[in-house]
């Protein structure tokens, strides 16, 4: 995997890229939708395609127990198995553990948790992981970590993020010692972990930074802690991370918080938010969200976002989009997705070609303007 800076913002950290990996490249910033389990809920690989995504996120954790990752290598490779031609990455599986599982007991060793799904016990090592997504054959890999809840206090977060380097070295080192069992090589990334700690955050990202990854994320964010908080431990991450490396911003988020984390350098996303709000009824427009199977919109012809050039605001009215959620129809969901996931991904691709053209402080200016949100929110 290669990464090429292509333009960075003279006003803020804002900067275009281009990733390349064995199954295309990618122009950052970039949005990329989750397939947790292999699949975006509600769209086809075609229909992602099609609204223009990049590259698409797997997760360990569910793949693993169900339906397997040998299974998933005896396909071969994940890519394969789903018959997704562009980019993956895979998470590791970690947020998932200490957040779905039960009876979580962890130690040097690892995790060994419960499965949600029947009960069945399994244990998470560094090793295992990197074993796990060498057999799904995701072009970027995560390291196992663990993401301290929020709050917590200090001594708590600085003991996970110790746990967190000790794995992020074993896993480095197992990924070192293997190959990839598909026809294609593979890059692993470090995840910074600290809480809103900033010595903490510090000491993560120096850390791995001397280790060396082919791509740095910084986890344990958009956990509930308070958004000065969140844009003040993504701008000193961005810092301290090498400018020749890709920098992710795992689990966020919302529109705005994404177009705040551009600004201070982050090139990549992931969030369920667009698919999940999307399925219950929830799409987004440049003047900001809306709850579409509310009254208000009973009798609205007008398209979900008069300027969307997605399938859906091409041919369906606001009213009945409405009717379908309110019929409980599986259409209604599928649009909404489809109409969210374009609106994210039509961001990035905006707020890329604004900073390529030298106005990116413009075009964010003018999106604070139109889109209506929590105005609590600080922005860089």
């Amino acid at each position: 995997m290669m990464f090429r800076l292509e333009k960075t913002d003279e006003a803020t950290k804002a900067r275009a890229g281009v990733l390349s990996t064995p199954h295309g490249d990618i122009q950052t910033p970039v949005f990329m939708p989750v397939g947790t389990q292999g699949t975006v809920k509600a769209v086809s690989p075609q229909e992602l395609k099609d609204l223009g995504a990049q590259i698409i996120l797997g997760n360990t954790y569910h793949l693993y127990l169900r339906p397997g990752d040998h299974l998933i290598r005896d396909a071969g490779g994940l890519h394969r198995f789903i018959s997704w031609t562009s980019p993956i990455l895979t998470d590791s599986g970690g947020y998932q553990v200490f957040s779905l599982a039960n009876l979580n007991k962890v130690n040097g060793d690892g995790v060994r948790f419960q499965s949600h799904l029947d009960g069945s016990y399994h244990t998470f090592t560094p090793e295992t992981v990197v074993d796990i997504q060498r057999n799904l054959a995701s072009d970027i890999m995560m390291v196992l970590d663990e993401c301290s809840p929020y709050p917590c206090t200090y001594e708590t977060a600085m003991k996970a993020n110790d746990r967190t380097m000790r794995w992020a070295e074993r896993c480095l080192d197992r990924f070192n010692q293997t190959d990839p069992p598909a026809a294609h090589p593979q890059t692993i990334f470090g995840i910074v972990q600290g809480s809103t700690y900033e010595p903490i955050r510090r000491v993560s990202a120096e850390r791995l930074v001397e280790l060396g990854f082919g791509g740095y994320a910084i986890g344990g964010l958009a956990v509930g802690e308070p958004k000065p908080a969140m844009l003040e431990m993504t701008d000193l991450c961005t810092e301290l991370l090498p400018k020749e490396r890709p920098r992710y911003l795992m689990g966020v988020g919302k529109p705005e918080d994404i177009v705040d984390a551009v600004a201070l350098g982050v090139d990549m996303f992931d969030c369920v938010i667009p698919t999940r709000n999307g399925r219950n009824g929830t799409v987004y427009t440049r003047k900001g969200r809306l709850v579409i199977k509310g009254q208000s919109f009973e009798r609205d012809f007008s398209p979900v976002d008069e300027t969307c050039g997605c399938f859906t605001c091409r041919h369906f009215s606001r009213a009945y989009l409405r009717h379908l959620f309110q019929a409980e129809e599986i259409l209604g969901l599928r649009l909404a997705t489809i109409h969210n996931l374009y609106f994210y991904i039509d961001l990035m691709k905006e707020a890329r070609q604004a900073i390529c053209e030298g106005r990116f402080t413009e075009w964010k200016q003018q999106f604070y303007q139109e889109y209506q949100y929590n105005h609590e929110t600080v922005h860089p």
